[in-house]
């Protein structure tokens, strides 16, 4: 054994077995295994089953003595949302210049953001390569007149453009940016003024396979409510589109889509009219509902320091009820994502509420559960809107998201620490603990915009969202990066991501134990961290 190895195994132990205060296995089992209940359904936003998680975190809260941090001091943080549910019997007709074709929502799912129960269109399409416009890079897919895609609908590849020999940093090189998510992309289109967007999906592009597409899109779909003031874009038809499906529609157009996407990743890229024209008559469930964050404080306990905070966010929803799988199970219990962030935050809420009062944390700690995360990170997007506490006066949000069941770990990746005077901070930590900070092993899916910790970076927060590396205890390099493609194609956004008694929580203590170390050390800092000068999020604040 190396001393490396001889000082994580005695920074595990020392977690384990902790002091009077520490990390509890059995209460991180006994959360997961209440808000995975079958019982809980899933915890759908707007459902019965979410409003039983966000009570029993609020009670939880409650019981540790911490101050709800909402209206008249109450642990809720109303979030206005509306709700559709795509009837699943819609098609898509395509109409080509010598022939047409009915697709059907088996090859794509549909919703829409127009927040009404029914939207019909009948629109020219256009392929617009990977729908992005990016000067900084020098890259633009929207050349020619505006009127060239305002009430269309736009075809899209999903992803960045790939990068080259010449360029291979272009777009972050391997990395994802913002501007190859399914958000920006909807995002940009509803800029333009289209009707529309069909994103097209692959396995290798989007990083998860179509049936999560499926999982995610099949059932209700939500979105912040709009006032009659509001003035924001938004589209008809937001999609989803097979990559067998896609082939079959370019064919339609004498196109060959292997061949669209070669022309698609170059500068060089002409938006192309495809002559085919798009009909969908889209007919939804529609629903109002306020679902809640769930926002507690625990008080700092110098006065010079007490009014900022450090934010520990996770979020309570999953996808409630939703298709059936291949065992007829409908329940989608989010064991794994997000229970496990839950209950974490949970345990370091109870062990920093209960420290002896001159060991609290200097500053402020916010705990914020959030809502509708699995819909576009919907309750961290309301909480940046409407924050609760000053934004400038808020140090970093600690976002924990799916944790570690596997067992423990040599080496943490702190998604976005590399863009702040946060790295300083994890980095001591880890060499206390003799753990490696490794960089993002799988840059290409684009993690960091992939969760709650997104929105308060955009708006000028330090934030970060912990996840184990692959380096585990006990098992052969590359065991780690197999368990998660495991996971990712049988378990992610379906009904199979259960709670199991197998689970090595011993991983998941020592994620949470760091999390709380980077939060209690951020808490005493003399002054708040910053962001590089150079990152794109550095003058948000």
């Amino acid at each position: 054994m190396t001393k490396r190895e001889e000082k994580v195994n005695i920074s595990i132990k020392r977690i384990l077995l902790g002091s009077f205060i520490f990390v509890a296995e059995s209460a991180l089992r006994a959360h997961i295994k209440f808000l995975s209940n079958d019982r809980l359904e899933g915890r759908g936003t707007g459902a019965k089953g979410g409003e039983l998680a966000a009570l029993y975190v609020a009670e939880q809260f409650e019981a540790m003595g911490l101050k709800g941090a909402g209206a008249k001091g109450s642990f809720w943080q109303p979030v206005s949302l509306v709700g559709v549910k795509a009837d699943p019997k819609t098609e898509l007709h395509v109409n080509g210049p010598t022939e047409a074709a009915n697709f059907k929502f088996a090859d794509f799912v549909a919703f829409t953001g127009a927040q009404t129960e029914r939207v019909s269109v009948d629109a020219p399409m256009v392929f617009v390569g990977y729908g992005i416009d990016a000067p900084e890079q020098k890259w633009n897919d929207y050349k020619g007149p505006a009127e060239d895609y305002r009430g269309k609908i736009l075809v899209m590849l999903v992803n960045d453009p790939p990068a080259t020999s010449q360029e291979p940093d272009l777009f972050g090189g391997r990395r994802l940016t913002y501007y190859g998510r399914w958000t920006y992309k909807y995002e940009e289109a509803a800029r333009r003024g289209a009707v529309g967007a069909i994103l097209l999906h692959t396995s290798e592009s989007a990083g998860y396979p179509w049936s999560v597409v499926r999982t995610s899109n099949g059932s209700w779909r939500f979105d912040i409510a709009r006032t009659s003031g509001d003035r924001n874009p938004y589209l008809q038809i937001r999609s989803w589109m097979t990559d067998d499906a896609a082939h079959r529609m370019m064919q339609l157009a004498g196109l060959n889509l292997d061949d669209l996407r070669k022309q698609a990743a170059s500068r060089d890229f002409k938006p192309i009219k495809l002559n085919l024209t798009a009909l969908m008559d889209l007919k939804s469930e529609l629903k109002r509902v306020e679902a809640p964050n769930v926002v507690a404080i625990l008080p700092g306990r110098d006065p010079k320091l007490r009014d900022e905070y450090v934010v520990y966010s996770a979020h309570w929803d999953h996808f409630g009820i939703g298709a059936p799988d291949k065992s007829g199970d409908t329940i989608y219990n989010g064991a794994l994502d997000n229970a496990t962030g839950v209950a974490s935050v949970l345990e370091i809420a109870r062990v920093l509420s209960n420290l002896p009062a001159a060991e609290k944390p200097r500053r402020s700690i916010l705990f914020l559960i959030t809502t509708g995360e699995e819909q576009g990170l919907i309750g961290s997007e309301w909480y940046s809107l409407h924050p609760l506490v000053p934004l400038n006066k808020t140090a970093a949000d600690i976002n924990l998201d799916s944790m570690n069941i596997l067992g423990p770990t040599r080496d943490f990746v702190p998604l976005g620490a590399e863009r702040s005077s946060l790295k300083l901070v994890v980095d001591q930590i880890a060499r206390e603990r003799g753990l490696t900070i490794a960089p993002d092993p799988r840059p290409e899916q684009g993690s960091f915009y992939r969760s709650d910790h997104f929105p308060f970076a955009k708006v000028g927060v330090p934030s970060i969202s912990l996840k184990e590396g692959d380096d585990y205890l006990g098992h052969p390099k590359g065991w780690g990066e197999k368990k998660f493609k495991e996971y990712n194609e049988a378990h992610y956004h379906q009904p199979s991501d259960e709670y199991r008694d197998d689970w090595n929580f011993a991983g998941m203590i020592q994620e949470a134990d760091f999390a709380m170390a980077i939060g209690r050390r951020v808490a005493d800092l003399p002054t708040l961290p910053k962001f590089n000068p150079n990152d794109e999020f550095a003058k948000k604040k």
